[in-house]
């Protein structure tokens, strides 16, 4: 835990993987993460929680198997709700703030094996 400032671009920074998050910060049981993607992820859900996603550069697009996808930007952010089946993809690198339930694997229930969420 940390009681000073987090600059999430050196965070960014110390990383070149895709789709692996990094905790930076636990907030009331909840892991704050950064995370790069490129390309797609497996379509999933999560069946407990909520999804949350914030922009930080790049364009992330948000598919979903029941409705139009959205695209969202810098600044923009994005909730899948709790048992909506999501799939995030990025043309080009993106640079995203995810926020998660500590201890939930982030690959829902795709079968993909859930990423470490290593802290940095």
């Amino acid at each position: 835990m940390t009681k000073g400032k987090i600059n999430l671009a050196e965070k960014l920074s110390l990383f070149n993987t895709h789709w692996d998050p990094k905790v930076v910060a636990r907030y009331n049981e909840n892991d704050v993460m950064v995370v790069k993607f490129q390309g797609e992820y497996p379509f999933h859900k999560h069946d407990d929680t909520d999804d949350f996603f914030l922009v930080i550069e790049g364009l992330v697009t948000m598919e979903y198997e029941d409705h139009d996808a959205v695209t969202f930007g810098p600044g923009e952010m994005v909730i899948v709700p709790k048992g909506v089946v999501h799939r995030p993809r990025a043309e080009t690198e993106a640079k995203v703030l995810l926020i998660e339930p500590t201890g939930e694997p982030n690959s829902g229930d795709s079968g993909r094996a859930p990423a470490a969420k290593d802290w940095i």
